[in-house]
């Protein structure tokens, strides 16, 4: 046997993900960051059905700055999309 000790790796550190924004985006299977549309829950009876399902439909974030901000917030959301482990 050697006498060697095993190098030890230096620790990666985890990162905090951002609650709030976990729970406002989601990634696609292709990796498209997509978000829910706003006002949907106040003064529905005035919307129009035509409005009303638009707004229920996602839509992809285009904005390269907003991209950057959300996968910094929340950095494992790619990973494991929205069902996270435990």
């Amino acid at each position: 046997m050697s006498t060697k000790a095993k190098a030890k790796k230096p620790k990666k550190y985890k990162l905090k993900t951002h609650k709030a924004t976990a729970k406002r985006f989601r990634t696609t299977g292709s990796g498209t960051i997509v978000r829910t549309r706003g006002p949907k829950s106040h003064l529905r009876r005035k919307k129009s059905s035509r409005t009303k399902s638009k707004l229920a439909q996602m839509v992809e974030v285009t904005a390269p700055g907003q991209k950057r901000r959300i996968k910094r917030l929340a950095p494992y959301l790619k990973r494991y999309k929205s069902n996270p482990p435990g």
